[in-house]
């Protein structure tokens, strides 16, 4: 990047920095990104990992928006199939809640219409006792029926990733744990940034013709960088959520409902043999890097649970991870909830030339990185004459590993070459059509196929595979967002920590104390998601 410069510099490696990335460098524009840490780390890894419509943006009127996300969930589910897949929700409605029968199913149709009946299928109404039989553990006191509908689920962070290295395919340059430490300056016109390398401590200078601030929940610190009296754009907001074993909810949909404590929608989704309760919505003052769940975040998710699953009895100790992150939302014009806050983006240029994009959702991700450009593309023109490039194919070009469709074949060809049907499943679901090249890292060496975690279907050779092919450069880079063990875990990984940096020792050239020093680092992170327990040390149930 230092070595010549660039058309354009992208500060932020989240999903919005990416989309920005993928479509510059699909039109031909010289393209860099750097990101502080790792690629998608902070806000793009802490979602509820899901793309969807958003059903419950109709109660607010954000018609255009949900007309734009159900048109974006069909394109990633078309483009990324292994990351992107089809969810069936219930959302039961019970007698005297604050959404009626009425008003859910007046809803569903109009989900339905602004996806242009295009869903995976169309919604159903249920009965009280069709209700019950599809979910039976749900509270039937005061049940008056569900809407069956469809949404998509994802892997927030290996989306990230994918959109990532689909831009570096096509050209794009881009570096994690690469910290934007100033801006450069030209006639009052930013011309780069200083840039540091926290795996070195070195800076160099990166010079671009353009500048885009994609920060997320850092957009305002980034922007008083060039301009002190810069006036805020965000209203950031905190989410949090809570995994735990999915038996003692006993559900087989996701499950969309209304809180009863303060009436916000809310979900219980399925993760394989987890499940999570999300999300919180409250406005948040503490640093991007220093929010965590709070035993009052914990509480509240599990009682509003515990109320739709009388009989799951979740209690603090029950948690087997948490995660929390900011959503960088466009502070309103007049006072409002947090949940009424709009998930709309918006992208402003500074006198000095930085363009900043602030708001969005992780949906309509894709859109947001066009408009972008949009706006890079113009000023180019305005800065040396050249021609604006049509709009990048970003629709139709599949993402690493989603070029084929049929992902039951791949699982065929897995197993074929004597990889057990469970880790076959794994692999696909995990890397779609790359799957095969973890499986060629098992031919080279039969040991990559051994588990990483007795009972799990991890395998060593995803390490390699991360680490060679998917840009990650630290412990938890690959426990915590190549992996998840950091989540699946009961035991976050800590076991096998030492032996997974050993690994990654071996291919970026770690001596023992760089070891030590990522087990110890990693061990820490770990504790930080813990704290809300000596929170609740009296809590042995939460009603």
């Amino acid at each position: 990047m230092a070595a010549e410069p660039v058309d354009l510099l992208i500060v932020g490696g989240g999903i919005v920095g990416a989309a920005i990335a993928r479509e510059a460098a699909l039109r031909g524009i010289r393209t860099a990104l750097v990101d502080q840490g790792d690629f998608g780390g902070a806000t793009s890894s802490g979602s509820s990992r899901l793309i969807h419509g958003g059903l419950r943006y109709l109660e607010h009127g954000d018609w255009r928006l949900v007309r734009e996300a159900s048109r974006e969930r069909a394109v990633l589910q078309r483009i990324a199939p292994h990351l992107v897949r089809p969810l069936a929700f219930v959302f039961p409605v019970y007698r005297g809640g604050r959404v009626p029968a009425w008003q859910l199913r007046a809803g569903l149709w109009a989900y339905d219409l602004l996806a242009g009946f295009r869903n995976t299928r169309l919604h159903r109404w249920l009965g009280p006792k069709r209700t019950t039989r599809l979910e039976p553990r749900l509270r039937t006191k005061g049940l008056a029926g569900a809407g069956l509908y469809y949404d998509a689920q994802t892997d927030d962070a290996r989306l990230v990733l994918a959109i990532l290295r689909s831009a570096a395919a096509s050209g794009a340059l881009v570096a994690n744990y690469a910290r934007a430490a100033s801006l450069l300056k030209s006639d009052g016109q930013v011309r780069g940034a200083g840039v540091t390398d926290a795996v070195t401590g070195h800076t160099m200078s990166v010079h671009a013709r353009t500048v885009v601030n994609a920060t997320g929940p850092w957009v305002d610190q980034l922007r008083r960088t060039d301009d002190p009296a810069a006036t805020p754009l965000l209203r950031c907001t905190k989410g949090v959520h809570v995994a735990v074993p999915r038996a003692r909810l006993g559900h087989t949909h996701a499950v969309a409902f209304v809180s009863p404590l303060d009436g916000r929608v809310m979900f219980v989704l399925p993760w394989g043999d987890l499940s999570y309760i999300g999300t919180t919505d409250t406005d948040e003052g503490a640093p991007p890097e220093d929010v965590r769940a709070t035993g009052e975040d914990v509480v509240y998710l599990l009682r509003s649970a515990n109320a739709l699953f009388p009989d799951a009895r979740l209690a603090p100790r029950d948690v087997v991870a948490t995660w929390a992150a900011l959503r960088p939302l466009l502070a309103p014009d007049r006072a409002l909830r947090p949940s009424q806050v709009s998930r709309e983006h918006r992208v402003v240029t500074a006198p000095s030339g930085l363009i900043t994009i602030a708001g969005g959702k992780l949906t309509t991700c894709r859109l947001m990185g066009r408009d972008v450009v949009d706006r890079v593309a113009e000023r180019l023109r305005a800065i040396d004459g050249r021609p604006r490039a049509p709009a990048a194919p970003t629709d139709r070009l599949p993402l690493p590993g989603g070029e084929p469709h049929d992902l039951e074949v791949l699982v065929h060809a897995a197993t074929a070459r004597e990889i057990a049907e469970p880790v076959a499943r794994h692999l696909v679901a995990r890397y779609g059509g790359e799957a095969a090249a973890v499986a060629n890292l098992v031919e080279r060496d039969r040991k990559l196929g051994e588990p990483i975690l007795a009972g799990r279907p991890d395998i060593w050779a995803e390490v390699v595979h991360a680490v060679e092919r998917e840009l990650a450069l630290r412990l938890g880079d690959v426990l915590i967002r190549r992996l998840h063990l950091f989540y699946e875990d009961p035991g976050r990984g800590l076991a096998v920590a030492p032996a997974v940096a050993a690994r990654m020792g071996e291919l970026l050239g770690w001596d023992g104390a760089r070891r030590e020093a990522e087990v110890a680092e990693y061990a820490a992170t770990v504790e930080r998601t813990r704290a809300f327990l000596t929170e609740v040390p009296r809590m042995s149930r939460v009603t």
